[in-house]
């Protein structure tokens, strides 16, 4: 069950990690705009964002919720620094919550992890493929 459906645009970098492709973008908890959520989402009809932490667990070795939701914020940050994956500069996207994660200071510029399932605007044209595809 999903606890929140949030729709926005903004920049979304779509990559590839183990079997899945996951989408990351941030978004900011008030008005001064500072990006301090950072949305990890697994591209696929059928995740709900789950797998995510059980890959955290088993590929990266992390048995404590805060240290796998560090090790999922790094994976994302690195695929966007890297830039060698899919960047949808404007992308709409509709993203189902299912778990929010607060971490206990600021990591890679956030505060928060949210995780789920991601629908993008031309997933259906491929995106999540292409990233899949593309190694940087």
């Amino acid at each position: 069950m999903f606890l929140t459906e949030l729709t926005a645009t903004s920049r979304v970098t779509v990559f590839p990690l183990g079997a899945l492709t996951l989408a990351y973008t941030s978004q900011s908890s008030d008005a001064r705009g500072l990006g301090d959520i950072g949305l990890v989402a697994v591209v696929d009809a059928l995740g709900d964002g789950e797998e995510l932490w059980r890959l955290a667990r088993d590929l990266g070795g992390r048995g404590r919720d805060a240290d796998q939701a560090r090790w999922i914020l790094t994976q994302a940050s690195r695929a966007r620094v890297v830039a060698g994956y899919t960047d949808l500069p404007y992308a709409t996207w509709t993203a189902y919550i299912r778990r929010r994660f607060g971490l206990d200071g600021s990591y890679v510029n956030h505060d928060f992890l949210f995780t789920g399932r991601i629908t993008l605007p031309d997933s259906r044209s491929g995106a999540g493929r292409r990233a899949a595809g593309r190694r940087g």
